[in-house]
């Protein structure tokens, strides 16, 4: 059987990238996340978790961007390369995700606990 970790790494291997707009932050709100994700994210107060969700923003979003790019949650690498979560200023990659792909990540976000990051 495969674990969150193996699937989480292979749904990561297959999201495709792109280039943002430096600067923007459009796509960084509140989004929910695996407890196996979020585990790898550095841990809040719930005071710098309210202050997000006040703004609509994420709490880990510092003045330089997302403070966890490089750990950041399947949610987050899914903007902007499907339709279903377009980017607002119209960036994508030159590919667009497999729908196949974006069905699976979908349903294991389905099948595991979702918490707010």
């Amino acid at each position: 059987m495969t674990s969150n970790s193996q699937k989480i790494k292979f749904f990561r291997n297959r999201i495709p990238a792109f280039e943002c707009i430096p600067g923007c932050h459009d796509c960084c709100g509140p989004v929910t996340t695996s407890t196996e994700e979020m585990a790898r994210l550095p841990v809040k107060s719930e005071e710098e978790h309210d202050a997000a969700l006040a703004v609509l923003s994420c709490p880990h979003l510092g003045d330089n961007g997302c403070e966890v790019y490089a750990e950041r949650p399947l949610i987050c690498r899914l903007f902007g390369t499907t339709p279903r979560l377009a980017c607002p200023n119209g960036r994508r990659p030159a590919v667009m995700i497999d729908p196949r792909i974006e069905q699976q990540i979908h349903h294991y976000f389905g099948q595991t606990r979702q918490v707010l990051v």
